[in-house]
């Protein structure tokens, strides 16, 4: 066996056994970001790497709130 099926054969085992990403909001600024980065001048990669960053910021803030309103409101209403 050859050192490129070997490499093959393990980045398939890690990727079996890895867990699964929580990729919240990253693919969706992703998108636009690349979008962006491409119209601003050619730089789709770097735009897509800082949507990525900006939706999963964004998202994670969302979910605060949510969890901050879900918290309230089960504290309001009385059992």
């Amino acid at each position: 066996m050859n050192k490129r099926n070997i490499a093959a054969v393990l980045s398939m085992t890690l990727f079996a056994f890895a867990g699964s990403a929580n990729a919240a909001g990253c693919l969706k600024g992703a998108v636009v970001g690349g979008v962006a980065g491409h119209v601003a001048g050619h730089h789709a990669v770097i735009g897509a790497m800082g949507g990525c960053i900006v939706g999963h910021h964004m998202a994670k803030e969302k979910a605060k709130e949510r969890a901050m309103e879900a918290s309230q409101h089960t504290a309001a209403t009385p059992s």
